[in-house]
C-alpha cells in the first residue's frame, strides 16, 4: 500500500502529514531588508503600547491605539501564525481538500481564496465586535484594548485557524460532530446538545439586531435589500457567464453595492420611503425567508457573493474610520481604567472587570461563534490545505481591528453622552432633564441643552437610554466622519450610514449561521438516520433548513412583539454561551493534539483552553449564585418576586403581568446556564479522559482525519500560500 493512499495515523511522522515544500532551494532565511521592515513594523506596535501604559491622567490620542493594535496584528500573522502552521499543523497542497473531493456545487465547491476570506470574515463578523466593546467602554478604553489585541493573537485567531484545519481534514464536520467523533459518545452527546442550543439562541440575538437596525428605516432597508440581487448578479457572473474572473466580479459588485448605498440615501427622501419602511414583524418574516433560501441555494450562487460583497463594504467602511481616526487624531475621553471596573457597579452592565470584560468583549478577541462557521460553510470551499493561515487566523485579526474601532468610536464620546446613551431607562427616564441629573449622579456631567443638541444633529427624537451599543457606536462614528467629511452638517447623513453598516455587517452572520445551524442538525441527525447526515440529499437540506429557521424565528418573532419575551428572554446568556461554545472548540483541538501525537504543541491551544473555562465558569457561578440582583438571575428572581408579594412594580417592568415575566425569565435564564455549564463539563471531563489514555498509549490513538486523497487541483502560484522555512 502506497503511502499516499494511507491514513494519517498509519504514516511514519507522528506529528502531522506532510508539509508544503519551500521551494527548490529549500527553506528561505530572512533578509536585511525583510528584517528592517520588520523591526520597524515591532518598533511602530512598541511605541503605540508605550505610549498606552505611561499615560496617567492626561489625555491621548486615538492613533495611539491603532499603532499598537496594527502592529500587534502584523507581527502576530508573520511569526506566531506562521509558526502554528509550520510546527503544529503542517498542511499540505498536494493533498485534496472536501471541497475537490467532495465537490457537489451546493455545498461543497472549490472557491477562490479571495472570495473565500470574504465569505469567512462577513461570517464571523456580526454583532460582537461592533457593539461587545461599545459596551466594556465603561470599563475604560485600557482593559478592553489589551484583551481585543492579546486574545485574538493567542486565542481567538488560533481557534478559528485550528477548528477550521481540524473540520477540513475531516470532510467539513461540524463542531459537535467532530467532539462527539473525538471525544466519545458522551461528551460528543453533550457537545452536539449544548453547541445546538447556543447556536439557535446566538442566531436569534445576531436577528433581533438587524431587526432593530432597519425597523423603520428605508435607507437600511433598500440598501441591505439590494445587495440580495447584486450577489446572484455576481455569482452567475463568475460562475457562469464569465468563469473565474474575480477581480472583474468585484469592480462590477463594488460598484453596484455604492449605488446601492447612494440610493438608499435617495429612496429615504423620496415618495418610495413608505415602502421601504418596515414594521419589525414583517422584518422578522423577510429575514426568516431569506434565512432559509440562502441555507437551500447552491453556496456560489448567493451566500458566498454576498458575504464577499458585504466584506467590501466592511472593510471600506472601517478603512475609511480608520483613515478618519489618524486625520482627526480624536482624544479618548474615557478612562484608562474607570472605577467601575473594580467596583462592578457600572450602569451599563453589572459585574467586575473579570469575569465580565471578557465575557462582553466575545467577537473581536475569542467567539465560539467562530468556530461554528471554521467548521461549517469554509471548510467545505477551501482550495488549499494552506490557506487556511489567511482565511482562518487573518480573517479574524481583520475582525479584531473591526473591534478596536468601535471602542475607539466609544471611548472618544463625551463620558456624559455615553452614559446618557446606555445607562437604562429605569435610571436615566425619560427626558433631558431626568437623564442630565442622572448622569451627574454617576460622576459626569452632561446638560439637558447639550443632550437635546446631541440627539437634533443626528436627526433622532432622542438619544437617551439608546442602550444595546449600535446606537453609540452610530454616533461615534458620525463624529469622526463628519470631523474629516462634510463637517457637522452631514454629521445625520454619516448617522444613518453607520445604522446600515451595522444592519449589513451583522445579517451576513444571519445567513451563514442558519446555514451552519443546518450542517449541525443534519449531522447530529445523521446519527439517528444516515440519510439524513448526507448534506448533498436534498429533503434533508430542507428540513433541517426550515428546523433551524423556524427555531430562531419563534424566539425572535416573540422578541419583536414582547420587548420581556422571546429572544429578550435569552439575551443575557448570549456572553457566557458563546464563551462555552469557545471552550468547546478549544477542548476538541486540545484532544485531537494530543490524541495525534503532538502533545509537546497541546499548549497552544490548552492555555486558552484554561482562560476561557476560567472566565465562562466563573461568570456562570456569579450568574447563578451571586446575592446581587443585577448579576444573578435567581437573586433577580427573589426581587421581583418579593415585589409582587408587596404589590410594587419594577423597572423594566411596567405591569405586575411583566413583573411576573421577569420572573420567569430570570428563572429560565439560571437553569439554562447551569445546564450549559453541566454539558461543558461533561465535555471538558470526557477530553481529559481520552487526552490521559493518548498520552500513556506508545502510539498515537486513532483520529477521524479522511483518507489522503492526492489533489488534481493546479492553482495560479500565489493562491496557494508558500510557507517559507516548512518543514517535512
Amino acid at each position: 500500500m502506497p503511502a499516499s493512499a494511507m491514513p494519517e495515523s498509519a504514516r511514519p511522522a507522528p506529528e502531522g502529514p506532510r508539509s508544503i515544500p519551500s521551494g527548490p532551494s529549500g527553506p528561505s532565511r530572512m533578509t536585511s531588508r525583510s528584517i528592517l521592515v520588520w523591526a520597524v513594523v515591532a518598533l511602530v506596535g512598541a511605541v503605540g503600547w508605550g505610549v498606552l501604559a505611561l499615560a496617567r491622567g492626561e489625555e491621548i490620542s486615538a492613533v495611539w491605539l491603532v499603532m499598537a493594535a496594527l502592529g500587534s496584528y502584523a507581527i502576530a500573522y508573520r511569526f506566531y501564525s506562521r509558526f502554528i502552521v509550520r510546527r503544529v499543523l503542517k498542511p499540505d497542497d498536494r493533498r485534496a481538500t472536501p471541497a475537490e473531493r467532495l465537490d457537489d456545487g451546493v455545498d461543497f465547491q472549490p472557491t477562490d481564496r479571495r472570495v473565500l476570506l470574504g465569505h469567512h470574515f462577513a461570517a464571523i463578523a456580526g454583532a460582537g465586535p461592533l457593539v461587545g466593546p461599545v459596551l466594556a467602554a465603561q470599563m475604560g478604553y485600557l482593559p478592553g484594548t489589551l484583551w481585543i489585541v492579546a486574545g485574538v493573537i493567542f486565542a481567538g485567531a488560533v481557534q478559528d485557524m485550528v477548528v477550521l484545519f481540524l473540520s477540513m481534514r475531516r470532510d467539513g464536520k461540524s463542531l459537535g460532530q467532530m467532539a462527539r467523533d473525538e471525544i466519545g459518545r458522551a461528551g460528543g452527546a453533550a457537545a452536539l446538545i449544548a453547541v445546538f442550543a447556543i447556536m439557535i439562541i446566538l442566531l436569534g440575538v445576531l436577528a433581533l439586531v438587524v431587526v432593530n437596525a432597519l425597523a423603520h428605516s428605508p435607507w437600511g432597508t433598500f440598501s441591505v435589500a439590494m445587495t440580495i440581487p447584486i450577489a446572484l448578479f455576481m455569482g452567475f457572473w463568475m460562475h457562469v457567464i464569465r468563469p473565474g474572473r474575480v477581480v472583474e466580479t468585484s469592480l462590477i459588485g463594488v460598484a453596484l453595492l455604492l449605488l446601492a448605498i447612494v440610493g438608499g440615501s435617495w429612496v429615504q427622501n423620496s415618495s418610495l420611503a413608505d415602502t421601504f419602511t418596515l414594521s419589525p414583524t414583517t422584518l422578522v418574516f423577510c429575514l426568516a425567508g431569506y434565512g432559509f433560501v440562502a441555507s437551500v441555494l447552491p453556496v456560489w450562487m448567493l451566500l458566498a457573493p454576498r458575504d464577499y460583497l458585504s466584506t467590501f463594504m466592511k472593510i471600506g467602511t472601517i478603512a475609511l474610520l480608520a483613515v478618519g481616526v489618524v486625520v482627526a487624531a480624536p482624544v479618548m475621553r474615557a478612562d484608562a481604567v474607570s472605577d467601575f471596573a473594580s467596583s462592578g457597579t457600572g450602569p451599563v452592565f453589572a459585574g467586575a472587570l473579570f469575569p465580565f470584560l471578557f465575557i462582553t468583549i466575545a467577537c473581536g478577541a475569542l467567539s465560539g461563534f467562530h468556530a461554528l462557521v471554521a467548521s461549517g460553510t469554509t471548510p467545505k470551499l477551501i482550495q488549499k490545505e494552506s490557506q487556511v493561515r489567511m482565511i482562518g487566523y487573518g480573517a479574524m485579526l481583520m475582525e479584531s481591528f473591526v473591534a478596536i474601532m468601535a471602542l475607539i468610536a466609544a471611548a472618544t464620546l463625551e463620558p456624559g453622552l455615553y452614559y446618557a446613551m446606555n445607562a437604562p431607562a429605569g435610571l436615566l427616564g425619560t427626558t433631558a432633564e431626568s437623564a442630565s441629573h442622572a448622569v451627574a449622579g454617576l460622576g459626569f456631567t452632561i446638560t439637558p441643552d447639550q443632550l437635546t443638541q446631541a440627539a437634533k444633529a443626528v436627526e433622532e427624537q432622542t438619544l437617551i437610554a439608546r442602550s444595546g451599543g449600535a446606537p453609540t457606536l452610530a454616533v461615534g462614528m458620525s463624529e469622526i466622519f463628519s470631523g474629516i467629511f462634510g463637517g457637522a452638517a452631514l454629521k445625520a447623513f454619516w448617522y444613518h450610514f453607520a445604522i446600515m453598516f451595522e444592519a449589513l455587517f451583522i445579517l451576513t452572520t444571519v445567513d451563514a449561521g442558519t446555514r451552519v445551524g443546518r450542517f449541525m442538525l443534519q449531522d447530529m441527525l445523521g446519527n439517528v438516520w444516515k440519510p439524513i447526515g448526507r448534506v448533498n440529499w436534498k429533503p434533508g437540506i430542507w428540513l433541517c433548513s426550515g428546523l433551524v429557521v423556524s427555531a430562531w424565528g419563534y424566539f425572535l418573532y416573540s422578541g419583536a412583539t414582547d420587548p420581556l419575551g422571546g429572544i429578550n428572554q435569552l439575551f443575557p446568556l448570549f456572553g457566557i454561551a458563546n464563551q462555552l461554545l469557545a471552550a468547546v472548540a478549544l477542548t476538541v483541538c486540545t484532544t485531537v493534539l494530543i490524541k495525534s501525537g503532538r502533545l509537546r504543541w497541546a499548549w497552544i491551544t490548552g492555555v486558552p483552553l484554561a482562560w476561557v473555562v476560567a472566565i465562562t465558569f466563573t461568570a456562570g457561578w456569579q450568574k447563578i449564585f451571586s446575592a446581587d440582583p443585577r448579576v444573578g438571575f435567581f437573586a433577580q428572581r427573589a426581587k421581583y418576586s418579593d415585589g409582587i408579594d408587596a404589590g410594587q412594580v419594577l423597572a423594566p417592568a411596567k405591569t405586575l403581568d411583566d413583573m411576573h415575566t421577569v420572573v420567569t425569565n430570570s428563572t429560565v435564564d439560571g437553569v439554562l446556564i447551569a445546564l450549559f455549564l453541566l454539558l461543558v463539563s461533561v465535555v471538558i471531563v470526557n477530553a481529559a479522559v481520552v487526552c490521559v489514555r493518548a498520552v500513556r498509549s506508545p502510539v498515537p490513538l486513532p483520529t477521524t482525519e479522511a483518507p489522503y486523497v492526492e489533489s488534481r487541483i493546479e492553482i495560479p502560484e500565489g493562491a496557494a500560500e508558500p510557507l517559507v522555512g516548512a518543514r517535512s
